[in-house]
């Protein structure tokens, strides 16, 4: 239980870190900013309470809020998706996740790219939905959904190949 805490805890911060140095400076053509952060909810184990996976959301989206200044759609977005991952993972993974056995590292690659793209995709719609905050500028959010998505997807796919560890 230490070690599992100590993992999500490191996993947090380093994401924290890495989204506010580094991606929150990337903004290539207006509309491909990666938000990487994510990770930390689309990893967090299946088993554990769904409240604490909220809660934990809710801290790590008022955390990049508070440095980009957005006033809580980071939090909005992320207590959304994590309100919302029982759902994508039930449609990511099917009969595994419903025998709560889901493992990332034993995933095939196919599900776990629909179920990256999936969460993904709801969280930046809804972030940039709650910052343009208008219904006449939908053609908007839905360019900034889509390239920004691509761009994450690609980090977070990346990401966890290179960081995880391959089943005994």
């Amino acid at each position: 239980m230490n070690n599992i805490f100590s993992i999500h805890t490191v996993r947090f911060v380093a994401l924290v870190i890495l989204q506010v140095l580094i991606l929150n400076h990337i903004n290539f053509l207006g509309y491909i900013n990666p938000y990487i952060y994510i990770l930390f909810i689309a990893l967090f184990p299946v088993k554990h309470n769904r409240i604490v996976l909220m809660l934990l959301s809710f801290l790590l989206g008022l955390i990049i809020d508070l440095f980009l200044d957005t006033g809580g759609a980071h939090a909005a977005a992320s207590v959304f998706i994590a309100y919302a991952r029982p759902l994508v993972l039930k449609s990511s993974f099917g009969t595994i996740y419903e025998h709560q056995t889901v493992k990332f590292n034993t995933i095939d690659f196919g599900s776990k790219l629909t179920y990256f793209t999936l969460l993904t995709v709801l969280h930046h719609f809804v972030l940039f939905f709650l910052e343009i905050f208008s219904v006449s500028k939908i053609l908007l959010v839905f360019q900034k959904t889509l390239f920004s998505s691509i761009f994450t997807i690609l980090l977070s796919v990346i990401v966890t190949i290179i960081f995880s560890r391959k089943p005994k």
